[in-house]
């Protein structure tokens, strides 16, 4: 899996993937007491969580990395899944932190080759034209 300039492993999983609609519906009753239904297609702003903290486990040097990346506002990334698909992402820092990581092991001076278990959460955007 690719992130930006990192290279992640590929045991992360999609956990949200489905937990997504590419339609925008509205409703509203009109004075005449009718259902009003309006439709589009949504084009970005979809949820992607990666990891569920017990099997996406990352070495400390990599949760740095990762760290220093959300650090930035704004921060249009591409990201590469394991299965080839792509997308344009931000961190989702909407619902609290955009990286969850907590110790497998836990000590008191980790090193950087201990492991974390990792959520990773991000939001499509459009791609900046250059």
């Amino acid at each position: 899996m690719q992130l930006d300039t990192l290279t992640l492993p590929d045991n992360f999983i999609w956990v949200n993937e489905f937990d997504w609609s590419p339609v925008a519906q509205t409703t509203e009753r009109s004075l005449t007491g009718a259902l009003v239904v309006s439709e589009s297609q949504k084009s970005y702003g979809r949820s992607i969580v990666l990891g569920d903290g017990e099997n996406s486990w990352l070495t400390r040097a990599q949760v740095e990395a990762l760290f220093i990346l959300s650090e930035q506002p704004a921060h249009i990334m591409p990201l590469t899944l394991p299965d080839g698909r792509s997308f344009t992402v931000i961190f989702d820092r909407s619902e609290g932190h955009p990286i969850e990581a907590q110790q497998i092991l836990p000590i008191s001076s980790p090193a950087d080759t201990d492991l974390y278990g990792v959520t990773l959460r991000f939001l499509t955007v459009q791609a900046h034209s250059e």
